[in-house]
């Protein structure tokens, strides 16, 4: 990539890294679908609210990732400049302080689609669960808190992703922060949440190690955050299972088993590249994240569309 002929919308668009928002927006889908379930009907509004939201959100969280991780980034690439792809700011794609700016003006956006979403629906906690949604980020990697350094990076992210995110869009949909679906299924997609945190900080163990960063990578190494992660992936799926076939109020078997018999062969295929995504082979590494990632997106997505079809159509 020719970083100098890029031009401005370009530089923008690789800054926002649009292949890692369906970490977010499938979470996201999810909540929309219980929440929809659970009122009996499809919210036009609270839909297009959550789309607005999402992009806001999605661009809060990833600018202003870039500019808390820039010196850690800028060691990284000086650390393996063939083993990753180009950093927004080390790079010069773009300067810092357009990113914090653009990132800070994000989170307001996202406020004030809360705002203003919350009158309109007539949802009073929009406001105050998108404002815990963005304090999550902020105490996960601004200062002066920046947990992410200090080894509670990956559980906020499970608790962010897998926990206030589908929780803000199911009240959006039915004005429940709790509806009974949503609670049965939380703890399966948790612990996917937590398997895609752990994974997440394969690639950077030894230039976030250099860089003085605690995560659960640099202080387990490498062969635990992946068996910890394949763990966290099964037992998600499995979870799903245990709560249809266990829990009075949750989704009949019909709804869960076509998502979790599509997101195991992806889990399979998991195990098998796992014992080449050491330390350093970041090729195998991001096959390996790609198999975990099909898994958990393709798992929750077809979970969603069937709790939608499912619940609107009153078979609960």
């Amino acid at each position: 990539m020719r970083i100098e002929s890029m031009s401005p919308l370009a530089r923008w668009w690789y800054a926002l890294k649009p292949a890692s928002w369906p970490k977010v927006l499938v979470p996201a889908l999810f909540g929309q679908a219980v929440g929809a379930a659970a009122a009996g009907h499809l919210s036009l509004g609270a839909l297009v609210f959550g789309v607005l939201w999402m992009v806001a959100d999605v661009s809060f969280v990833v600018l202003l990732n870039d500019w808390g991780d820039r010196e850690v980034d800028a060691l990284k690439r000086r650390m393996f400049p063939q083993g990753c792809s180009p950093k927004t700011i080390p790079d010069g794609i773009l300067p810092a302080g357009a990113l914090l700016a653009a990132g800070l003006g994000a989170g307001a956006v996202a406020l004030l689609l809360a705002w203003g979403a919350g009158v309109v629906l007539g949802r009073p906690l929009l406001l105050p669960l998108a404002a815990s949604g963005l304090l999550v980020f902020a105490v996960y990697t601004l200062p002066p808190l920046r947990l992410n350094y200090r080894g509670g990076g990956e559980l906020l992210e499970m608790v962010g992703v897998g926990g206030v995110l589908p929780t803000l869009h199911a009240y959006a949909q039915c004005g429940q922060w709790a509806p009974a679906w949503w609670v049965s299924l939380a703890p399966g997609l948790l612990a996917l949440s937590l398997s895609s945190a752990l994974a997440s900080g394969l690639s950077d163990e030894e230039s976030d190690r250099a860089g003085g960063k605690r995560t659960f990578t640099t202080v387990l190494g490498n062969a635990v955050v992946r068996r910890s992660a394949e763990v966290a992936l099964f037992v998600g799926v499995l979870l799903w299972l245990a709560a249809s076939c266990l829990a009075e109020d949750a989704p009949p078997l019909v709804v869960v088993v076509p998502a979790v018999v599509l997101a195991l062969p992806f889990a399979m295929r998991l195990v098998g590249r796992s014992p080449s995504a050491v330390t350093n082979a970041f090729g195998a590494q991001s096959a390996y994240k790609g198999e975990l990632h099909r898994a958990i997106w393709w798992g929750t997505f077809v979970l969603s569309v069937l709790v939608l079809v499912v619940g609107l159509g009153g078979w609960k």
